[in-house]
């Protein structure tokens, strides 16, 4: 089974986030957050972490890319664990066994849509306001074959 890792390219989700998520988090797609946002909600920071921002399922900030990876069942299991937490912390469920069903859906969502492609994929979400409430869309980079010279530092250092 694949899931998605945070991964940065550069520093901008420093910038771009109230809280960016760490670098190798696991992460979905986290538009339960939305749910009930208005245009009046869309503006600066939070703007950013509605268009584009993946869920990290430990510091539950938002980054903009992330790269499909296996996950074991184990790993998988405590991360609905994970997001029952923070549903029950958060959203005010009544207790985590009663979240533990819509967080196993939200991150069997996140493992479906990453079954779709190959291990080191990274995907971008798109999130708009739609009439029948917060429409997300993908898009994903496949990862380029590359020779073992092209990334690797040959010889001494000194």
């Amino acid at each position: 089974m694949n899931l998605a890792r945070a991964i940065h390219l550069d520093d901008s989700d420093k910038n771009v986030y109230f809280s960016p998520a760490r670098t190798g988090e696991w992460c979905l797609s986290g538009g339960f957050e939305f749910s009930d946002w208005t245009d009046a909600d869309l503006s600066g920071k939070a703007k950013q972490a509605f268009s584009n921002g993946w869920l990290g399922l430990e510091t539950f900030g938002r980054v903009t890319l992330v790269a499909v990876t296996p996950i074991s069942e184990a790993e998988f299991s405590s991360l609905v664990d994970r997001l029952a937490q923070h549903f029950v912390d958060v959203y005010g469920a009544p207790s985590v066994d009663a979240a533990r069903g819509v967080a196993a859906e939200e991150l069997s969502y996140m493992a479906d849509l990453c079954a779709d492609h190959a291990e080191n994929t990274i995907l971008a979400v798109q999130r708009e306001l739609a009439g029948e409430g917060v429409r997300e869309s993908y898009s994903a980079i496949a990862p380029q074959a590359a020779e073992l010279d092209l990334v690797a530092v040959h010889g001494d250092m000194n």
